[in-house]
């Protein structure tokens, strides 16, 4: 394959699961893409999926993909040249392929070679791995994951872009991968189309920055921008494109016609979104360096990025694990009128005497006045307003606590102070907890493989 010489237009349709679920077709019919990317995944989403494939084998996938899919066809046809890279498999890209194969099949497009990018499941070597001598220390606090073993319910390693790549030098048309850091989702295309070396830190970082633009999807394009008035029809807003050239440099886009915005600010905005050193974002594809990032206004809703810094990635794979810590209950009532903020702490605190007097005392406990301040404290002064929500959570090893809990919310209504409403959903249920542990595997003890699926 000779290297591209033509700009690269990668559109991202989906930003996490819950996404607009119009956003990827939308996009495909007006982006002119060469590459589609649907981002599926979260920390939470992994612990979810790995439940549900504990209860059937064949599911752990976002099954919100497969329905795009079948919307997408009719414009995949007419535009057989892009192709879609997508993390949808989360726990089971296997399962996940085979469906997405039957759906290609049944719409006429058997030409269209579908790959998935596996290994990055490390749940079923967990012990493998720690008696090999890998801690998977948490990161903050250096404690051992021997301490939480028994209750780990999903291992997953970051892949990169390498078997992204591989899966399109192989022919595939349509990637689905597991748990791969969301810019591998560009950088693995880019890649491969222009043929760029795995030690070009430079362009790998200037693909990494294409891929952290695109990751939240229409964040980049006018959403949460801080001059969200300026943000024209954000009911039609569009999904944002990088057109990437050869040497790495990128403009940054929507489709024309579509709503919300794209400026230096909506941009700078998402470069610095979840970004702890902006001078040494670890991805493992390599170090990229944001502070070396140049943005400039290059037209209407045309943002040109130039990236000239990238350092070469570390030896590690981080590692997001979920294990099983306790139950919660969350439940809220409407309090109105004068003093509402007042009442609605005194409810709060019968809360607590009633399960006190009955013998019951969560382990944490949190009371919430939502329009008063407390969303945000500290931020702004303190409101008395003519209404708050209140919301009253608590955590706790014993379900039995937290059950008990979940029964003191009706009685208020009769039983509390003057203008307590809003009791119409029931009582709050009872959610298992699951804990977040980042932790590093260094790279050699990871297996990444890429299959091909007929």
């Amino acid at each position: 394959m000779h290297p591209r010489e033509q700009p690269l237009r990668v559109g991202n349709g989906c930003g996490f699961w819950g996404d607009n679920l119009d956003a990827p077709v939308v996009l495909a019919e007006t982006g002119q893409l060469d590459y589609l990317t649907l981002e599926y995944l979260a920390e939470l989403t992994m612990s979810i999926l790995a439940l549900q494939k504990q209860r059937d084998p064949q599911a752990g996938f976002a099954t919100d993909f497969l329905d795009v899919l079948e919307r997408l066809v009719p414009v995949w046809k007419s535009r057989p040249g892009m192709k879609i890279v997508t993390n949808a498999g989360g726990m089971n890209p296997g399962a996940c392929a085979r469906l997405a194969r039957a759906v290609l099949d049944r719409a006429g497009l058997p030409d269209r070679v579908v790959a998935t990018v596996s290994g990055d499941d490390l749940l079923p070597r967990l012990d493998e791995l720690l008696t090999a001598g890998h801690s998977l220390a948490h990161l903050d606090t250096g404690a051992p994951l021997a301490t939480i073993r028994e209750r780990v319910v999903s291992a997953n390693a970051y892949l990169g872009g390498a078997p992204i790549a591989e899966a399109l030098r192989r022919g595939a048309s349509l990637v689905i991968t597991g748990r791969v850091a969301d810019a591998s989702l560009t950088t693995g295309p880019a890649v491969h189309e222009f043929g760029w070396a795995w030690d070009d830190w430079r362009r790998l970082s200037a693909a990494t920055v294409a891929g952290h633009l695109l990751e939240c999807g229409a964040q980049a394009t006018g959403g949460l921008w801080c001059h969200w008035k300026e943000a024209i029809d954000l009911a039609s807003v569009g999904y944002p494109i990088a057109e990437i050239e050869a040497d790495g440099s990128f403009c940054l886009t929507k489709p024309p016609g579509s709503g919300g915005a794209v400026n230096t600010e909506t941009v700078a905005e998402q470069l610095l979104y979840e970004v702890t050193d902006p001078a040494a974002y670890l991805t493992p594809d390599v170090t990229a360096d944001f502070t070396s990032v140049t943005l400039t206004q290059a037209g209407k809703d045309r943002v040109r990025v130039v990236t000239e810094r990238g350092r070469p990635a570390t030896g590690w794979y981080k590692v997001s694990l979920a294990y099983r810590d306790g139950y919660t209950a969350s439940g809220t009532l409407v309090v109105a009128g004068p003093e509402a903020t007042a009442k609605a702490r005194w409810c709060g605190d019968i809360i607590w005497e009633r399960l006190r007097r009955c013998g019951v005392e969560p382990e944490v406990r949190y009371v919430e006045c939502l329009g008063s301040g407390d969303l945000v404290p500290g931020v702004g002064p303190a409101v008395d307003p003519p209404e708050v929500v209140l919301r009253v959570s608590v955590r706790d090893s014993r379900r039995a606590v937290v059950e008990r809990f979940a029964k003191e919310f009706a009685p208020l209504v009769t039983s509390g102070p003057p203008g307590v409403t809003g009791y119409t959903t029931g009582r709050p249920p009872v959610r298992e907890v699951f804990a977040y542990w980042p932790a590093l595997i260094a790279k050699d003890a990871v297996r990444p493989a890429v299959e091909l699926v007929t």
